[in-house]
């Protein structure tokens, strides 16, 4: 759902109702939750029924009670689950009990038949960022008459709504690109300029590109006619976090197909497919700071594990090797270049031994290929990185890019760190 499907659903909660006047049980447990967010502590989406829980509830519980209203924070922790963004992870041992009960009586109850309570995804997402935390807070109030804020909250120019309508057509064309349909880029700007008449067209442009950079850095396939701009606000980040949390089965079964699409024997220019242009070495990869949801899939990460992808990708550069060789008429250092890693096996530290065309010295050459565009991250081993560095001057890695649809490649020659950011991303554990 969208921010605003969620302002309304926090706006008119079931409330139980005595002497005429709304009980503010549930407004309090979410507002806990809300702060436990906020402060760090929930940084997972299992909202535990523990004591952090219960003393925010209370605080938030004293400062709307009235009457005789009792602070039992386990009645909203259970009668929640009324509501669709709410849910219980119930104990296995304990199912048939849980389905049975109407209510809770106790602390006790709860910690028999639940684990843990859960969010939404994609509300777990949007609640990681201050301003539809602001929203919310106030939308919950308005159960209780506490709250006449209706206006829509901008932050840096683009609001929270305006930030969800883009990603969300930005998210139908990369739905067509991955599944192979195709789509104009200008009707969809189009009819986004009519959904949002304060945004100009190059405004629209440079945002979606803002876009293609937040998924570049979260690992994930972006519209490769979109050139990731990289100085983009956390609030858009929390926006495409949020979009993809709730469609994240489904752009994994989307990648899936991609990844298993390979192309079949065709005819390649190969004087068109090295790409002069290289990524430029930006700044450092900028992830928001707080676990991600269960449903993250890192596609980079699944692309360096796709076996078949890389021996493709392999095989296509050595024939582009062969090629350029032989274009600098030297076809007797052509024959001669290896596929090292398929005839030695993984673990050189690189994948072909290839030829200067000119001094005839050897060029070690890793292959690193994915069928995303060229500035989906990829992963390197400690092995390559020390291969690059240590034969800087006879080592290049060649990226593959756009593989199954129009392959092409660029050349990062010497170390590999010259070039790109490094971040750990594995670590090795043992005994001693």
């Amino acid at each position: 759902m969208s921010l605003i499907a969620y302002q309304n659903e926090f706006a008119t909660l079931r409330l139980s109702v005595a002497g005429g006047r709304p009980r503010p049980h549930k407004v309090a447990m979410l507002l806990a939750v809300i702060d436990l967010i906020a402060e760090g502590y929930l940084d997972d989406n299992r909202i535990y029924y523990d004591d952090e829980l219960v003393a925010a509830f209370s605080r938030n519980f004293n400062a709307l009670a009235q009457g005789n209203d009792t602070n039992n924070p386990f009645l909203p922790f259970f009668h929640l689950r009324s509501a669709e963004f709410w849910h219980h992870q119930v104990r296995p041992s304990a199912a048939e009990e849980y389905e049975s009960l109407t209510t809770a009586t106790s602390a006790g109850v709860i910690g028999k038949t639940i684990s843990f309570a859960y969010l939404d995804d994609e509300l777990f997402e949007i609640l990681a960022f201050e301003v539809p935390r602001k929203l919310l807070r106030e939308s919950l109030l308005r159960n209780l008459s506490r709250s006449d804020v209706d206006q829509l909250i901008d932050v840096n120019g683009w609001s929270w709504f305006e930030c969800e309508v883009l990603v969300a057509d930005y998210f139908k064309m990369l739905t067509a690109e991955l599944i192979g349909d195709s789509y104009n880029k200008t009707k969809h700007r189009d009819v986004l300029l009519k959904l949002l008449p304060s945004r100009s067209k190059g405004s629209v442009e440079f945002k979606h590109q803002n876009v293609s950079a937040v998924l570049v850095d979260l690992g994930q396939p972006y519209i490769k006619g979109y050139k990731p701009r990289f100085n983009y606000q956390d609030q858009l980040v929390a926006v495409v976090k949020a979009h993809l949390a709730a469609r994240g089965e489904e752009m994994e079964r989307q990648f899936e197909s991609l990844a298993d699409h390979l192309p079949g024997p065709y005819e390649i220019d190969w004087a068109r497919v090295l790409d002069p242009e290289l990524p430029k070495r930006g700044s450092e990869v900028r992830e928001v700071c707080r676990t991600y949801t269960a449903r993250k899939v890192n596609y980079a990460a699944k692309e360096s594990a796709n076996r078949r992808l890389g021996e493709r990708g392999e095989e296509f550069a050595l024939e582009y090797e062969r090629y350029r060789l032989g274009a600098s008429l030297r076809a007797d250092l052509a024959d001669r270049v290896e596929w090292s890693s398929k005839v030695l096996g993984d673990g050189l530290g690189f994948d072909i031994r290839s030829f200067d065309s000119e001094t005839e010295n050897e060029r070690f050459i890793e292959v690193k290929t994915t069928n995303s565009g060229k500035y989906l991250p990829f992963f390197v081993s400690a092995n390559e990185l020390t291969f690059s560095q240590e034969r800087s001057a006879e080592y290049a890695l060649y990226r593959v890019f756009d593989f199954s649809a129009n392959a092409r490649l660029f050349e990062l020659k010497g170390a590999i760190d010259r070039h790109v950011h490094l971040e750990p991303t594995v670590f090795r554990a043992r005994f001693e």
